[in-house]
């Protein structure tokens, strides 16, 4: 039996001019860089090849992921591998905390898979790592993307009462298009996970991914969903099909649209939107630190 290729059905598109990427360049970004390769440091600005990387680096932020790198969901436009997870590492917290201090990060956001395989969903690994960032540097601030943690929301409050000063969840598309985007999530529980962020008094964040066939409605929809729960802060960017067997780019938004969404959440009652092409979820992270 001959292997052959899986091939998508889906014509790959070109695309548009909008989604070039200026090369990193920089002072800042140059020492960082330097202090990466040197000491062999693993951030997902670099592992995810971010669009962004240059210009956060450059303004001292930088994402990192926890626990590990296989996911227990299956989710049709992430390219992290699902399947069966590793073992906890208990060192991870002061490898990190160790990673941020060595980086001189200014504003560090952490994210990670999901973890259902584990009771408590990953989140005493969530908690020491923040409390292993503090006790190395001090100075640095926080941001959280978590996971919905199922539900289970003691384990949310596990995370929540480190007191980060960004606290962020991404519902990552519209309500109508979720069950074939985030297979194992639920629209309505990110929605809860959202307003007790809100509601336990932290700068709440989240993210959608455009371009997956939504309508301007579907968006608008989800707008109204995150201001009736809280949310401060909203992320919208293109999405861009990590390979063919993922969800297919259904549009290519163009940045006059994002220019008008943005417009459209600050008067919805959005705090803050960032908003355009290459959008990512910790795109100018270090900005959402407003008081409110």
């Amino acid at each position: 039996m001959i292997e052959l290729p899986v091939v998508s059905a889906n014509p790959v598109q070109r695309k548009p001019d909008w989604l070039r990427v200026k090369l990193p360049v920089g002072k800042e970004y140059a020492q960082v860089r330097s202090l990466v390769d040197t000491h062999k440091l693993h951030t997902i600005c670099e592992s995810g090849n971010c669009p962004n990387m240059g210009e956060c680096w450059g303004a001292g932020t930088a994402t990192f992921m926890i626990l590990g790198n296989i996911c227990t969901r299956s989710c049709s436009f992430c390219a992290v591998a699902t399947g069966r997870p590793l073992a906890v590492d208990v060192d991870e917290p002061s490898r990190v905390a160790e990673s941020v201090r060595l980086m001189k990060v200014k504003h560090c956001v952490i994210t990670s898979v999901d973890r259902d395989d584990l009771k408590d969903g990953g989140s005493i690994i969530w908690a020491e790592t923040l409390q292993a960032i503090r006790r190395e540097s001090p100075e640095t601030t926080l941001e959280t993307l978590i996971p919905d943690f199922r539900g289970i929301w003691d384990n949310l409050y596990r995370v929540l009462e480190e007191r980060p000063e960004v606290m962020s969840h991404n519902v990552e598309t519209v309500r109508r298009l979720t069950k074939q985007v985030r297979i194992q999530a639920k629209y309505d529980r990110s929605l809860e996970c959202l307003k007790r962020i809100s509601d336990f008094g932290l700068r709440t964040k989240t993210g959608i991914m455009l371009g997956l066939g939504e309508t301007e409605d579907d968006v608008l929809e989800a707008m109204d969903d995150l201001v009736a729960n809280g949310v401060h802060i909203l992320t919208l960017g293109q999405y861009l099909q990590p390979t063919r067997n993922h969800h297919p780019v259904v549009d290519w938004i163009h940045p006059d649209q994002f220019a008008k969404y943005k417009e459209i959440g600050l008067a919805k009652g959005l705090r803050y939107v960032e908003s355009g092409p290459l959008v990512r979820s910790s795109y100018h992270a270090e900005k959402h630190l407003f008081d409110y």
